[in-house]
């Protein structure tokens, strides 16, 4: 029985460790920061929890979606929202993960030019802090259950992201759920209509555009077509 406990052991002490991937290597190997604006960044320390940052970006590329991102572990966590956030907590937003961005990213506003990575117009559409209603960030991810609080310009209150089984929405992996929970916040405002403009410089996806040197006309496509531009 000893000899059995020990081999066990020493099985356990023996197992090969998960390879660390190494921090931001898929974000760098797609962009040509000789060419794009896009921060390289750095991996950072993580800072106490009430300070992590929250960033949705608005990206007219080759097709209009709103970048989620969560600061954990020094990076941001990231998932394009095709159709944007809701605050009506019956509708359930399809959120697909991409790579991890520096968290310099979190300040990104302008234009990636045409033919790179992302080519288009980034919007810094909210930025705030978030807060986790879970003990265990990293278990929850590993579960697919992620409980937060957003404190954005826009969005406000519990939130959820919720991932999703094989097959649905037609993709073949899984995918997760970006879901407003039920609170003073919910609302059946269409917020993506009624709040628009940056938070950083108050501008329209084709006001950056224009500023920035990127295709206006197809920015434009990315805002509500009721709002016009300042000229």
């Amino acid at each position: 029985m000893t000899s059995s406990i020990t081999s066990k052991a020493s099985l356990m002490k023996t197992k090969p460790a998960k390879p660390k991937t190494v921090p931001l290597k898929e974000y760098r190997e797609k962009r040509n920061f000789d060419v794009t604006a896009e921060p390289k960044g750095a991996r950072s320390p993580s800072k106490p929890q009430s300070d992590l940052l929250y960033v949705i970006q608005k990206h007219r590329a080759s097709q209009l979606h709103y970048d989620f991102r969560l600061e954990w572990h020094g990076v941001l966590l990231s998932w394009a929202v095709p159709k944007g956030p809701s605050l009506d907590p019956s509708v359930k937003r399809l959120a697909t993960p991409v790579e991890d961005h520096p968290l310099e990213y979190g300040s990104f506003e302008g234009a990636i030019p045409e033919g790179e990575y992302g080519g288009g117009t980034v919007m810094l559409w909210d930025r705030g802090t978030w807060v986790a209603e879970v003990p265990d960030v990293d278990e929850a991810l590993e579960k697919g259950d992620l409980k937060f609080t957003l404190r954005g310009k826009k969005l406000r209150g519990s939130w959820v992201l919720v991932r999703t089984k094989l097959g649905y929405g037609g993709s073949k992996k899984p995918q997760w759920l970006l879901i407003k929970h039920r609170d003073r916040y919910a609302s059946s405002e269409d917020i993506l209509v009624d709040e628009p403009r940056s938070v950083l410089t108050n501008r329209l996806l084709a006001e950056i555009a224009r500023d920035e040197g990127g295709d206006v006309a197809k920015a434009a496509k990315g805002d509500p077509a009721k709002v016009a531009a300042r000229r």
